[in-house]
């Protein structure tokens, strides 16, 4: 039994090795790749000009739920504010002042390219590499070297990790720049369409689980969430902030995330 058992642990030990020394080689091809992008070192020096260019400001990271429609988003017009995919529908509701735009779905970019590239929206637009086939790079745009593993990044300039929502990219970027503070707005945490994670579907009518029903309208494809996932990577980043002295807090409406501590929005303008 013992030497069953040795055999079996060398075995696992043997397929873990394997495994990391696959993605590690996944990892090194990947970046040759990027490093031989001239388009991403680009990217990788304004990122450099963006290192703690904010900190010890306070920012909002906007998520897309219905929520959105309950919160005064006025408030919103000369705060530092990272919208998400198609957040910037929002904007004319909060002005364009101090804006982030990221995005990393390479759905989203490939359906709404002609909208997150368009000249009227002048903010920083920070979005993943592989949407460059459809988002040309411009003055204002940033190739994120973006990954689908559940990790948090220190350095975007290398590697930023999905964790399953755009919004925990946000949380590393906002590090990145220095934020002190980051305050939830719109982090529903709640859908109303269930399904597999991350499979793709297609939008049969009005969309109910984003603040504008035409959000993901009626033929669009997009994935279903992960929400398991997302609270993996939500536990990341408030360990990261708070190890660094800083803080992410949560000030969606009526939102069911529980990771972060929760304050009332109009509170913060006070």
């Amino acid at each position: 039994m013992r030497a069953l058992l040795r055999r079996t642990g060398v075995t696992r030990a043997i397929f873990g090795l394997k495994r990391k020394t696959e993605l590690y080689l996944a990892d090194r091809k990947r970046h040759n790749e990027l490093d031989r992008d001239p388009e991403m070192n680009i990217s990788r020096e304004r990122l450099r000009f963006l290192r703690n260019k904010y900190r010890g400001q306070r920012c909002f990271i906007m998520g897309n739920g219905p929520s959105l429609n309950k919160t005064d988003l006025t408030r919103l017009k000369t705060e530092y504010t990272f919208i998400l995919n198609r957040g910037y529908l929002l904007l004319p509701k909060i002005g364009t002042q101090n804006k982030f735009l990221v995005s990393i779905n390479r759905h989203v970019m490939e359906q709404f390219g002609g909208e997150i590239g368009a000249d009227s929206l002048r903010m920083p637009k920070l979005l993943s590499w592989h949407g460059r086939r459809h988002i040309p790079l411009t003055d204002n745009v940033i190739y994120l070297p973006a990954e689908g593993r559940v990790e948090f990044s220190f350095d975007p300039t290398l590697a930023v990790f999905e964790g399953a929502t755009v919004t925990f990219v946000a949380m590393q970027l906002a590090y990145w720049m220095g934020f002190q503070e980051v305050v939830l707005i719109g982090v529903d945490h709640n859908f109303i369409t269930q399904g597999e994670a991350h499979k793709l579907v297609k939008s049969e009518g009005d969309d109910p689980n984003h603040f504008d029903p035409n959000y993901f309208g009626k033929g669009v494809n997009w994935q279903l969430p992960s929400l398991d996932q997302s609270e993996q990577a939500y536990h990341l980043a408030k360990n990261a902030f708070e190890a660094a002295g800083r803080r992410i807090v949560d000030a969606t409406v009526g939102g069911k995330l529980q990771v972060f501590p929760k304050v009332e929005y109009e509170s913060l303008f006070k």
